[in-house]
């Protein structure tokens, strides 16, 4: 049995790169949202 092992090139980095922060910022304000709503609901 093989294992086939993808390597990765520059052009590849750089778009995955993209993809994380292109999810990541509405990701981390959507946290960011929820953390201060909650805060604000517990802390009545």
């Amino acid at each position: 049995m093989t294992t086939d092992t993808t390597s990765t090139s520059g052009g590849n980095t750089a778009a995955l790169i993209f993809a994380w922060v292109w999810v990541g910022i509405p990701l981390a304000w959507g946290v960011w949202v929820t953390i201060g709503n909650a805060a604000r609901l517990f802390a009545k």
